[in-house]
């Protein structure tokens, strides 16, 4: 028994650090004028997405609460009014609907993409860097061929090569860009848990006989992901606005879905005419640029807070 609690203890010290590290960025971006501005800035967005229902009701019969309602089938877009009140795309979308709907869209998308992708990347990461030797070799290697892809390139021709099998569709563009977005939390991953390995409570439950599954999961990722996590929460924002620019393509979501990446897609044949038009551009542009704006502002004062040569000079 005491030979247990001598190994326990240096294990739940480094986590305590971590939580104690946590509390202290916390308190630091709370005092960051910048981040409070982004933290205001996403609450808002989860606020608009989280009352879409009651902020732009679903029409009675609709099939899909996703699916733009339309007033009509004209191809020139209206102006704002009463009935519109942010005006209607071409093919007559609601722009107000579809910005307010798009929230939702726009967390779906981000989330998920930074969940799939940070998944992967911890496992191939996790593998090559605790057993080492052949199988970071080949891991790694795999790694540097998806990396040698530009990322929204490579994302944009796998996106047009699944959507004849898998039609057009908002799971098209979140598997391109996962694709190819998982590779830096492989290798940020690869290199922390290189040095947690080697510290005192991973040997000791090493010498304890503790299975390695047991340790990587138990005792070495806890202590390791956190700078991971830090990563992935700031590109929520990149990869929303990566997923908008499938859209705008064509590769992403479905015709009427409300995305706003497929709403500034419908303005294309009147952007020539934008003192007009303006507001086809100027909605669903705005809140794709305060969404990602949002999340930059709260990256950046993690990413102060966190480097160490930031952090050494203040």
């Amino acid at each position: 028994m005491a030979q247990q609690s001598l190994t326990l203890t240096p294990t739940a010290r480094p986590v305590v650090r971590q939580n104690s590290e946590l509390s202290k960025m916390l308190r630091q971006i709370t005092r960051n004028p910048l981040s409070i501005v982004g933290i205001f800035l996403v609450l808002a967005f989860v606020a608009v997405a989280a009352f879409a229902p009651v902020i732009a009701p679903t029409p009675e019969g609709a099939r899909d609460p996703y699916i733009i309602p339309r007033d009509g089938f004209k191809a020139e877009p209206q102006p704002p009014s009463a009935e519109h009140p942010f005006g209607t795309t071409e093919g007559q979308y609601d722009i107000f609907y579809g910005v307010v709907w798009g929230t939702r869209t726009a967390f779906l998308a981000g989330l998920l993409i930074v969940a799939i992708a940070l998944v992967i990347g911890l496992t191939v990461g996790s593998l090559a860097a605790y057993f080492g030797g052949w199988v970071d070799d080949v891991l790694m290697r795999v790694t540097e061929i998806f990396l040698a892809f530009p990322f929204l390139i490579a994302a944009l021709t796998l996106a047009a090569v699944l959507q004849p099998k898998l039609g057009r569709g908002l799971y098209t563009g979140i598997i391109a860009l996962v694709a190819f977005g998982w590779m830096g939390y492989a290798r940020l991953i690869r290199g922390d848990i290189f040095s947690t390995k080697e510290r005192e409570y991973v040997l000791a439950a090493h010498s304890l006989g503790v299975r390695d599954w047991r340790i990587l999961v138990r005792h070495i990722l806890p202590n390791a992901i956190f700078p991971v996590m830090v990563v992935a929460s700031l590109e929520i924002g990149t990869y929303v606005l990566s997923f908008a620019a499938l859209s705008f393509l064509g590769l992403g979501a479905e015709l009427g879905y409300a995305d706003w990446g497929q709403m500034l897609a419908l303005s294309r044949n009147w952007i020539t005419n934008l003192s007009r038009y303006w507001y086809i551009v100027v909605f669903p542009g705005v809140a794709l640029l305060l969404f990602v704006l949002g999340w930059n502002l709260i990256g950046d004062a993690i990413r102060d807070i966190v480097d160490p040569r930031l952090r050494g000079t203040k």
